[in-house]
């Protein structure tokens, strides 16, 4: 048994600095550890007091009678790196630190932290900052959490990995509530050692776990989180993440927190859609979701049948299903025969959907063989029951009615809680059932269903990325900094994005005599290496004629010396490009890693904020089908895709250039510091790209 897989069941547990006041934090630990069933042997470290809750207190960590498998350290941070050195030297697997005052606080903390880290030599540890776990399959709890003040914990097939101490408390009590089981709970906090990709490869390997939960406010480790994940996606279980930090206001707070880097949240989206991992848009997400897919059961469509009873319930979240892009089809023929083969009069509507069935709720035998009508069409792929008023009064009627129906087919079922019921919510989920409080709940429970399904079939079919060659030994004899507009697109060029024609000029004459040869309509531009946004001071002309571009020349020399203080001595005369799309093709670099960047183009690039961002993999490109993806997720993707009678774009072109431009980012690594081909034209199929401009700096 490996140092975390004792930390998660120990046989023996060491609780230094304990208290006997279970009125304090100290005291809390030996408590929950007795009040919630921990078998093994427990030794409370004291020097002041003789026994803790009827258990003998020692007075350190040598005194022990044995080595215990986990220490919790309750000392500040003061001296708490002295309890972990001890328990170290008596060979114990792993200690757990609560005490706040380390990174999170600035620079003297971050040493202080270092200081724990030395101390623990070969002991692993978890923390500090940190309020402990919850081993709920186990009975073991080694928290100071108050949550665990609650009598019963539902154990279950979730597993929670949280970056906040409170919001392990918080997920604890909160699925408590609602009847939903979890596994393992741990708060990594600071993670001076271990952190979230530990246990999201440990909880792989839990047979308790089915579904891994994440909050998090920072990976640390973006290589160590992928590998983890990607044997989570390997292993058939599910990862829901929900990351703090989208506002400026919440990064900050991230930061102080653990004293981390946050990185961009746009990153993080890419990084989370490249392995898979369902991002939970709210706090609440965090639980329906992994309820939801606990269950185990697959979604294979967006079409969704709504059974009710009670009118109002049902369109509420027929309209939540239907803005999120889900399909609530009518019951097709065969199907709405069965249904009105059930019920009598004219109070039932069978036709549409929602179904309404009259008083379902309390004619249980009517309410399964509706369920089972709806489970056995082929015009459904899900089934959402409303659970109504009606329930209140014999809610296990409803609950066994549902149940009965699960064994006989393997799409989701769901509930709709329309009255506030908690307790009718909580007898569903025991029963298998996941049941919801809010539409939105139900259609965020749906999605990520729809998302764990979805990215299985296209990795069936994933390409593996494009590994790139030897370094360009042309690109290391250029010398660090921006190179200019040409330079820049000779880089391109010899990685495989050709660029447009184009012709360097100093004077009026040479520019009017490079217009003729470009075809006498043309673009004029500033060339330097100091000056990379051209347009900002008057540096760039665009349709010029060539009895215009003499004089544009010199215009240009004037704006641009009054508005950058350069006078330029070079310009660009390039061919104008007509019928084509603008688009941006960069690269982003941050501490999750780099990033490939595709969007709308041109001087609107910002303004519309159109783009889609690609990680690059470990090692090479990327690969043709995630550059095709890449470019599908662009609002503006109808474009390329002839739109409103539009000549189709050369998007076979456009993600060879996408994976070329990808090559060269990966193969120039750290020396690359910015990147970008703004414009790049994609012309119509069969016609190719161009990059009309571009930004090379250089480390």
């Amino acid at each position: 048994m490996n140092a975390i897989a004792r930390l998660l069941r120990p046989t023996s547990v060491a609780i230094i600095g304990a208290s006997a006041d279970v009125r304090k934090t100290a005291g809390r630990p030996v408590a929950y550890l007795r009040k919630h069933g921990f078998t093994g042997e427990i030794y409370p470290v004291n020097p002041r007091i003789e026994s803790v809750d009827g258990l003998k207190c020692y007075p350190d960590v040598q005194s022990l009678p044995g080595v215990p498998d986990v220490g919790i350290v309750l000392l500040g941070a003061e001296r708490a790196h002295q309890a972990v050195r001890e328990l170290s030297e008596r060979g114990c697997a792993a200690a757990i630190v609560l005490a706040s005052g380390y990174a999170e606080t600035g620079e003297q903390g971050a040493r202080r932290q270092q200081q724990l880290l030395e101390s623990a030599g070969t002991m692993r540890l978890l923390g500090p900052n940190t309020i402990g776990l919850v081993n709920l399959t186990d009975n073991i709890p080694l928290s100071a959490s108050g949550a665990l003040e609650m009598d019963h914990f539902p154990a279950g097939s979730i597993g929670v990995v949280s970056q906040s101490g409170g919001i392990l408390g918080a997920l604890l009590s909160r699925a408590a509530a609602r009847g939903i089981g979890l596994s393992k709970l741990i708060s990594t906090s600071n993670e001076v050692d271990l952190e979230l990709a530990d246990f999201v490869d440990y909880l792989v390997d839990d047979e308790a776990t089915r579904v891994i939960a994440l909050y998090v406010e920072t990976i640390r480790y973006p290589e160590k989180f992928r590998a983890a994940v990607l044997k989570a996606t390997r292993a058939g279980k599910p990862v829901v993440a929900f990351k703090i930090g989208r506002s400026e206001a919440g990064a900050k707070a991230a930061v102080s927190h653990t004293g981390a880097m946050a990185g961009a949240d746009r990153m993080y989206d890419a990084l989370f859609r490249q392995l898979g991992v369902i991002r939970a848009q709210t706090f609440s997400d965090l639980l329906d979701m992994p309820a939801a897919l606990s269950t185990g059961r697959i979604l294979r469509g967006n079409r969704v049948a709504i059974l009710t009873s009670t009118g109002g319930a049902g369109t509420l979240v027929s309209d939540s299903l239907g803005v999120s892009g889900f399909e609530t089809p009518a019951p097709d023929a065969a199907t709405g025969e069965r249904l009105r083969a059930l019920q009598t009069g004219d109070h039932a509507a069978l036709d549409r959907n929602p179904i309404d069935v009259t008083l379902a709720g309390l004619q249980p035998d009517l309410l399964r063989g509706a369920i089972r009508a709806l489970l056995d069409s082929p015009s459904y792929d899900a089934l959402v029951i409303i659970v109504g008023s009606s329930s209140l009064a014999m809610p296990h009627l409803m609950a066994d009615a549902i149940q009965d129906c699960l064994a006989g087919s393997a799409k989701p079922v769901i509930a709709f809680v329309s009255p506030h019921a908690p307790e009718v919510g909580a007898l569903l989920n025991q029963r298998g059932v996941p049941a919801f409080a809010a539409p939105e709940s139900c259609t965020a429970a749906l999605t990520g269903m729809l998302q764990v399904a979805t990215f299985k079939a296209t990795t069936q079919t994933a390409a593996t990325p494009v590994l790139v060659n030897a370094a360009d030994e042309r690109v290391d004899l250029l010398t660090a900094g921006s190179l200019d507009e040409v330079q820049a697109k000779q880089m391109f060029a010899r990685f495989g994005v050709p660029g447009v024609r184009e012709i360097v000029v100093a004077t009026g004459l040479e520019a009017r005599e490079a217009a003729e040869k470009l075809g006498g309509r043309v673009v004029l531009k500033l060339l330097s290496r100091q000056i990379t946004h051209k347009s900002d001071v008057g540096g760039v002309a665009v349709d010029v004629t060539t009895e215009q571009v003499a004089a544009r020349l010199l215009t240009m020399r004037q704006e641009v010396l009054a508005r950058a203080g350069v006078e330029p001595d070079r310009f660009l005369v390039q061919e104008m490009i007509t019928g084509g799309t603008e688009l941006i093709l960069g690269m982003h670099r941050d501490v999750l890693g780099t990033a490939i960047l595709l969007g709308m183009g041109g001087v609107t690039a910002e303004l519309f904020n159109d783009t889609a961002m690609r990680l690059l993999p470990p090692q090479g490109g990327l690969s043709q089908l995630e550059a095709w993806s890449l470019a599908h997720e662009l609002k503006t993707w109808p474009l390329l895709d002839g739109f409103r009678g539009r000549p189709k774009a050369d998007v076979d072109a456009l993600v060879g250039a996408i994976v070329a431009f990808s090559q060269m980012v990966a193969q120039l690594g750290a020396r690359l510091i910015e990147a970008e081909i703004n414009p790049i034209f994609v012309l119509p199929a069969g016609q190719g790209v161009r990059a009309a401009d571009g930004i090379v700096v250089l480390g």
